[in-house]
Order: structure tokens, then sequence, then C-alpha cells
């Protein structure tokens, strides 16, 4: 796994050491077809698992179970993963059983992140249904002394036409236990057709059940006792009082103190029963001294990109811009805040939890409880979205740790402030940008510089001889780490925002601007095909942005009513063009992206963490505003197809140029030109 800069979670030392010891654990698998896979010619490039590790299986019912370590978060790989087995199966979606990020089933998997579930999952799960169907193909060919080229398939039934000969999947598969090894062949490409949400109707009636909804016989409530501020560490804890309330379990390990009782009001009384004593270390910085803080405690410069002699590219220039633009640090939001329910068992450790990296987890826990991690088994339960925002396994340690020290299961769900207060933050950041530009509007010269927020997405593909591209790690106030898009966000703005002012410096249209600048005929396609649904530059002011990530490109075009006597902005209409190689589901590719450009809205107008001497002064939805169905503009939503090319992933991009094509068409409306997310923090529009 290549660790990108901002992906400062990960780099983090474990939250809780206990003192406990170590079990062990088996499984198997039962008769039938079976796809293993003993390493990928691609293993290196794909971070596909070195291990030996079961990817489908045919049963003897016919269903067909498809193994993988990704988790579903909403972002529906559950039905596109599953339609891919399908297509090369030659058997209907509802056929297909999908077991996801269950560490004592699946292969091992890096995580839930970076878009890699399409361009890399999704291929691997072809490849091993086109090795069962081969499989199962000659299995027919043997049993009937045939050609195998004269068997077909199809209907999950391989048929041989010339003897009227047939045999469903399920009756091949009858008392035998086959085994094939994928090879590095290529499946075909996505067929590109909307296939229904798998489980949707459950979704739609209430009966799927989250790790919130989940219940266990004997299950306790566990609540953790928080401390008043970032950097106060636990001195002592009076446990008398709270011990003494009937069914109370109380805990204090260290730094971790908790409790657990059969009901949550029982809990939270326990809790609010703790008599603790802080060390006192608050952690300096507030909103006010962030962005100075940044700079400041910058690092040596690390350098993305270096091309030419800016200072050549920059004196012989006609125009020369210069400015800084800035980022809030902003949180993930998730509609369903962390949760875990655990059960020791026999000395093995299981943990139900909202998680993206179901196998991180499991060595997070391995290592706080010092067990072998075959010890421990981590089932992620469709999750309630993440965002990035849930690689880290804290609330499945507290509740192991509660459920260790009760003897029973314990559930752990936190609240809506504990969520926006103990979980990490889109990283805040200071990004200078200087551009020259010549007499015929091309650009000489391109200097970049981003303090904090990270690298991804820092490079551009505007055709600029000169070119200078850093990336400074800085001290951050509060904890942070990886967000929907990664630093794309903050980058795509710096850059597509310094662009729209560069256009305006020379005297030119920025769509025109754009396209004098660009070569790379995958953005151009994207731009192109945006203006021209949007009809640009349209009769009302309007903003354009482009760019690329994660092996997709985007283009955006935002319209925006601003009432100048008021100061009140609108986004009344924006419209997308993306393109990521071939599609596989284009109706849930529009949700993703639609999805993406809501979010996206709220962290250019109006998203920011508040904070001050360690601690978050609006940790509520009372406090931080996100997107309400009254801030939902007219979406318009172009899938430009290239089924000549590899799919790539959806989640992430399309929300990268939302905020600069925002912030551009507030300038055409209004001449004031905003440079920090958020635009409109305090709900209006400065300087009218």
């Amino acid at each position: 796994m290549n660790l990108e800069p901002e992906r400062y979670e990960f780099l983090e030392p474990p939250l809780y050491r206990f003192e406990l010891d170590r079990r062990d654990f088996f499984k198997a698998l039962g008769l039938g077809v079976l796809i293993v896979v003993t390493r990928p010619a691609d293993a290196q490039r794909r971070d596909m698992p070195d291990e030996i590790g079961a990817w489908l299986h045919i049963g003897e019912d016919g269903v067909v179970s498809v193994y993988t370590g990704k988790a579903e978060m909403g972002q529906n790989i559950r039905t596109s993963l599953a339609q891919g087995v399908s297509e090369e199966l030659r058997v209907p979606l509802e056929s297909i059983r999908m077991i996801m990020a269950d560490t004592d089933l699946v292969p091992y998997d890096a995580g839930t992140f970076g878009s890699r579930s399409t361009p890399y999952m999704a291929p691997q799960l072809r490849k091993a249904a086109v090795a069962a169907r081969e499989l199962l193909l000659q299995r027919a060919a043997e049993q009937w002394k045939v050609d195998p080229a004269s068997v077909t398939v199809a209907a999950g039934k391989v048929s041989h036409a010339a003897s009227k000969r047939s045999a469903t999947y399920a009756e091949l598969a009858h008392g035998q236990k086959l085994m094939k090894a994928i090879s590095g062949e290529s499946a075909a490409p996505p067929t590109g057709a909307s296939a229904p949400k798998v489980n949707g109707r459950d979704f739609v009636t209430g009966r799927h059940k989250y790790t919130s909804d989940l219940r266990l016989p004997g299950m306790l409530y566990g609540k953790v006792l928080r401390p008043p501020a970032f950097g106060a560490k636990l001195a002592s804890v009076d446990k008398q009082s709270a011990e003494a309330i009937a069914g109370a379990t109380v805990v204090h390990d260290g730094d971790f103190a908790g409790v657990a009782a059969p009901d949550e009001l029982t809990a939270e009384r326990a809790l609010s029963a703790l008599r603790a004593q802080w060390k006192q270390s608050p952690a300096e910085g507030s909103n006010a001294t962030l962005y100075d803080d940044l700079r400041r405690t910058a690092e040596n410069s690390e350098s993305v990109h270096s091309a030419g002699s800016v200072e050549q590219g920059t004196a012989a220039a006609a125009h020369r811009l210069k400015q800084t633009y800035r980022v809030a640090y902003i949180a993930h939001c998730p509609l369903e805040p962390r949760a875990a329910l655990a059960q020791w068992t026999g000395g093995k450790l299981t943990v139900w939890t909202g998680s993206q990296r179901p196998f991180g987890v499991r060595s997070e826990l391995a290592k706080a409880f010092q067990l072998d991690e075959k010890q421990v088994r981590v089932i992620i339960p469709d999750t309630g979205s993440g965002y990035g925002g849930k690689h880290s396994g804290e609330a499945a340690i507290e509740a192991a740790r509660l459920a260790r020290a009760a003897g029973k299961p314990v559930k752990l769900l936190w609240t809506r402030e504990e969520e926006f207060t103990w979980a990490y933050f889109r990283p805040a950041g200071v990004i200078d940008v200087s551009a020259a530009i010549s007499k015929d509007g091309t650009l000489s010269a391109w200097e970049f510089h981003n303090y904090n927020s990270g690298a991804s997405g820092i490079r551009t593909l505007y055709n600029i001889p000169n070119q200078k591209i850093e990336f400074h790690r800085s001290e951050s106030p509060l904890r942070q780490g990886s967000y929907r898009a990664l630093a794309a966000t903050a980058n795509h703005f710096a850059r597509e925002s310094a662009m729209d002012e560069a256009a305006h410096l020379a005297g030119m249209d920025p769509l025109e601007f754009r396209r004098r600048n660009l070569e790379d005929a995958r953005l151009l396609a994207v731009l192109n095909t945006v203006a021209e649904e949007f009809g640009w530059p349209g009769a009302k002011p309007a903003g354009i942005a482009c760019g690329f990530e994660k092996g997709g490109y985007v283009a955006s075009c935002a319209e925006v009513d601003v009432d100048r006597s008021s100061g009140k902005v609108k986004v009344t209409r924006i419209v997308t063009a993306f393109e990521c190689g071939a599609v596989v589901n284009p109706e849930h590719l529009r949700n993703q992206i639609e999805g993406a450009v809501i979010m996206g809205i709220g962290g250019a107008l109006f998203e920011a963490i508040e904070f001050e001497n360690g601690t978050i002064r609006n940790a509520g939805f009372s406090g931080y505003r996100v997107p309400r169905f009254a801030d939902t503009p007219v979406l318009g939503t172009v899938l430009v197809d290239r089924k000549d090319l590899p799919s790539a992933g959806a989640g992430e991009t399309p929300i990268v140029c939302v905020a600069p094509a925002i912030g551009n068409a507030i300038f055409r409306a209004s001449g004031v030109r905003l440079r920090s997310l958020p635009l409109l923090p305090k709900g209006v529009l400065p300087h009218t």
C-alpha cells in the first residue's frame, strides 16, 4: 500500500495497551467449486494478498459465494462486485451471495479506501468467476467425453448442443471439491448495464442491521470516560460510587476508564458516578492562529515535481499571480457514529464494528490485547458511511476491553458529540500559488506549496514548462486523517481558483483559458462535455473547474444567485461530467457522483470545525452546518463512458471540483474573490 501523506491516522501509535493472553481458531469450507489464488502475477502492483485465500465458492446448492475484504458503506460495491461475477458466470445476480469484510472468511485486504474497489477488486473477482466458469466447462466436457470447445455456458448451466446434454453448476459441483488457481488472463470488460441494489429492499424497509442494531444474549452496554480536552491525561479515578450501582462493571486500566451495564441508562449513571482527576495539559491552538501555526511548524519541504526554471518562466511573463488559499478542518459526519459489539469466547475475540479496514482493526485489537491475529475475528456489517473517517478501531478496542472485564458481550455506541470530538478530521491547510502568464494566454511558470493538507491531486495536468510543486508537513493542533478524496479537494480548490484568477488577469474566458493550457485528451474531454451540457457560460453567473484523481477525470460547472442586499448565496445548479474508464453500473455511478457533489457543497460553503485550547466548540449538528435539502441545487450528470479503458473508482474524484466551481461562480456574480474554505463560514458573502 502506498501511504499518501495525508493518511495521518495510519501513522498513529496504539490508543491502548492491555495485559491479556492469547488463543487460536480454525475455519473450513464445504464441498463445491473453490477458486483460490496463490499469488497473482500483478500482486506487487495491485496490493493483492500473498497468502492462499478463497475468492469464490459454488456450493452444491448452486449458490455462488463470493469472498472479498471490501466493506459496504453505502457506495454500493456489494452490487457492482456481484454484478461482475454474475456477468462472467452467466448467472442471475440473485444467485450471488457476497461475503464481505469478515476476517475469518475472506482473503486479506488492505481496506476500502482510495477508490480501489472497482479498479482492483472487481477485475480480481471477475477473473475468479472466469476460472470457475472454465473449470465447470472442463468438468462437463470430461464427463461427456466431448471437445471443451463444443460446450457452452449460459444461465448457470453448461450445455452441449450436439448431444443435447446439459448440467447446472450445482449438478457439476455435487460431491466434488474442485479447485483452480486464478490465471493472469484478463476478464471481459463490464457490460455497463444498471442493476438494482442488492438487498435494496432491506435498507428501505429497515430490515438491514447496522452494528448499532445488533443484539447478543446477555449483552451489556458500554460507555467510556473521555478527557475534558485534548492533551489531558487520566491521573486517578474514584470508582466506588459507580461500582455500587447494580449490574455495573467498572474498568480502569492506564488511561482507559469505562463502564458496562445491562442498559444504556444504567451505563450513563455509572459513567456519571466516576470521579476522575485529570492532569491538564491543554493542547495549544485555535481557529484564530491555525494557518500561522501550520506555516510556523512546517518541516522541510518534500519536492513533488520540478521542471524547468520557475524564475526564468516568470521573468518574461506578461502577467503574474501570487495568492494564498486556506482550507479548514472538517468532520466526516457519518450517518452512523462509531459503534462496536465485542464478545470473548474461549479466549477468542470477535468484534462487529463499522470500519473501512477490517484487517487493520484486527491488527489493532491483536496488539492491544497481546493476541495472535488468528485469535481475533472482525466482522463488518454494512456500515452507515465512512468517507475515510473509519479507518481506525477505537470503538472496537473499547468494547473489547469492557467485554473482557464483564465476561459478557458489550456493545459500545459513540454519541454524536464523541464522533465530532474524538474521531479525526480532514487536515487543514495553507496553499501558496504563484503563476506567470504569457501574452498569448499560456502559462509559463507555476509554483505550488501545500502546507499540511497533503499531496493527493497536487500535480497539475496543465501544460506548463516551468514548475515547482512542494508539500510541507506541519504539526497539527488537531487529530487529522483521511477524508473523501484526501487532499485532492484542497489542491484542486487552490489550483482551479488560481486558474480562474489567471484567466481574469489575462482577460480571457475561464473555459478558453483552460483549453489553451491543456493537452491532456481525457481532461479536455470532460471539460468540453460539461461546457456543452451546461451551456457555458449561461445566462446566470457561473464558475467552472476541472481535475483528476484516482484515475478519474471530472469537470464541474456551478451556477449561483447572490442577493447583494443580504449577502446570501444560493447554488442553483451544478453540472458534472465524469470519466472513470468503462462504466460498470450507470445508475449507481450517478448516485456516487451526485452524492459527492452534495457533500462537496458543505465543505465548500460552510463546514468547519471550531476549536480552542484543546476543545471542539461545535461538536454537534446544532453548531456544525452540513448540506440540507434546501441547499441542494439542480444537478446534471454526464457519464463519459470509455469502454476502451479499465474501470477506475468513483467514490472520491467527483467531489474535487465542487468548491472551486462554486467559488469561481461567486466571483462572477459578485466580484468578490473568496480564497478560504469554507467560502461562507458566517452564511453570507463578505464585502457586499
